[in-house]
């Protein structure tokens, strides 16, 4: 008799019937970025561009740092600093002086980058639409508002291990 038959009741979180977070995340992420890809190609634009150029459009028209950049698409600098490189370099963004701090800089979408951001914007809404399809309409907010839980959850987990991690020290 297997585990599940001899006793009724949800698995231990490490058994290998359990279906795991980690992968599944991943998975849905991988599927939905693929997708997405596919279908804003003929754009010239990435996922990842497309989120900058979100967050440039749903924050201060001014522009925003490239640290508050950083934060918002919850990335490292690096990446990010390429990520805008790019997109500055293919005529969707421009960076200027911050007005205050001479060492930063405001990020802020050119015309160009808003006009393939709202051709972008409706594939992304059919493609959302699209795949909550397979839940009960219903159910497709509550899931949502779930998984933005335990996006922070993780967010959370992944600061709390960095400050225990300065506490100790070298």
């Amino acid at each position: 008799m297997s585990r599940t038959a001899t006793k009724p009741g949800p698995l231990p979180i490490d058994s290998p019937e359990r279906r795991r977070l980690p992968p599944l995340l991943r998975r849905a992420w991988y599927g939905l970025n693929q997708a997405f890809r596919r279908r804003i190609a003929h754009l010239g634009i990435t996922p990842d561009q497309f989120t900058v150029m979100r967050i440039l459009l749903e924050n201060d028209e001014s522009g925003i740092t490239q640290r508050e950049l950083t934060q918002f698409m919850s990335s490292d600098p690096n990446t990010v600093a390429s990520l805008v490189e790019r997109m500055e370099t293919g005529g969707l963004l421009a960076r200027k002086t911050h007005e205050t701090d001479r060492r930063a800089r405001r990020i802020q979408l050119l015309p160009g980058g808003k006009r393939k951001y709202e051709t972008a914007r409706e594939l992304a809404i059919a493609l959302q639409a699209e795949v909550l399809t397979v839940l009960p309409e219903e159910q497709q907010e509550e899931f949502l508002e779930n998984l933005a839980r335990v996006a922070e959850a993780c967010r959370t987990a992944a600061v709390n291990r960095s400050k225990r991690e300065k506490q100790r020290g070298p």
